[in-house]
Formats: C-alpha cells, structure tokens, sequence
C-alpha cells in the first residue's frame, strides 16, 4: 500500500471516529403533563428529528407539583417549557432563563364561567369570584383585569381572586362563577 493510500485511510478513520461521537444529550422539561399542547416536541423524537441533528432527547413530564424555572436552576433540564410571564417573574428573582423560542403565538388561557352566573362579558366580572391558576398563570389575568379597570381585591367594583388549584372544582362547588381553563384540555 502506497504511502498515500495509508494517509487517505488514516484520516477516514479519524474522520470516522469524529462523526460517530455519542449524541449530545439533552433534557426537556415540560411545563404540564404530557398532553396535547405537548404534541411537537414527541412527534420530533418520533421522526427522529433530534437524532437527526445529534441530540439525545429526554422529556420529562410536568404536573402540578413541577417548576420547570426550578428544575432547570437546580440542573435538572436543558430546556424548559414555560408561559413568558412565568419566565419573566423567574428571571426577575435572579434564575438564569434565554427564551429562546415561544412556540404559541398566544396563551390557550380562558376563563370558563358557570351558566347561571349571568356573566355575558367581563363588564360582568365586577362583585364576582374568579378562579385564577397562579406559578404564573396569574400574571396575564392581572394584566387584563388592570386593562379593564377592574380592581382585584374584592368588593363589589371589583373582583375576588380565588386561588385556584389546577382543576375546575371552584366553579363545580360553586365556589366561584368563573375559573381558569385551557382550550386544548378543559
């Protein structure tokens, strides 16, 4: 074998060598559990498109007792999911987040009001209680409450804001005449 041909084998073989480095791992924390609003990131990993660029994906699962600002401060994901007001406030308290993406063009937020509560339109909202998800979620309902003039510390100008845990039962135990929801799950 000619010199040349042993230098042509050699850099195949390092360049061989190179190209089949192990995939870049990498962790995605999800913001809720698995669910429809989710469906891109598992379609990717099911097309292999992560593969394709050299990333090993993990997902990992929200839920209600999951803060993807948290997990990601303490070294438990890559990348988060998270709504920008949430990440905003995170930031705010000195987490390091890039936003580098915001997948929704606008929050799938509503709030859902029982029928016999005779709320037709907010300027209905006044003297009610409304159930708020917080970790977040409350800071675009206080952004529209603010926009509308309606103040948020009860009364009858205003409105009570419930505390309302990540299920619709303030307004099925009449707790509330109206709740958060999300139009992909409720």
């Amino acid at each position: 074998m000619s010199i040349m041909k042993k230098i042509v084998m050699v850099m195949l073989t390092v360049g061989l060598a190179f190209s089949a480095q192990a995939a870049e791992k990498v962790t995605i924390q999800l913001k809720w559990v698995t669910q429809a609003q989710f469906a891109g990131y598992f379609v990717a990993q099911d097309k292999g498109y992560y593969q394709a660029e050299g990333l090993e994906v993990t997902i990992k699962p929200g839920g209600p007792d999951i803060a993807p600002p948290q997990v990601i401060a303490g070294g438990g994901a890559d990348v988060i999911i998270d709504w920008m007001p949430s990440a905003l406030a995170s930031r705010e308290k000195g987490v390091a987040l890039v936003n580098i993406a915001q997948i929704f063009k606008k929050s799938g937020m509503m709030l859902t009001c029982r029928k016999d509560s005779g709320i037709k339109s907010p300027a209905d909202f006044r003297g009610k209680t409304l159930g708020v998800w917080f970790y977040g979620n409350e800071y675009p309902f206080l952004s529209w409450m603010s926009q509308l003039g309606i103040p948020t510390t009860g009364g009858s100008d205003g409105v009570t804001v419930l505390k309302q845990g990540f299920n619709v039962d303030p307004i099925l135990q009449k707790q509330a005449e109206c709740v958060s929801t999300m139009t992909y799950n409720e």
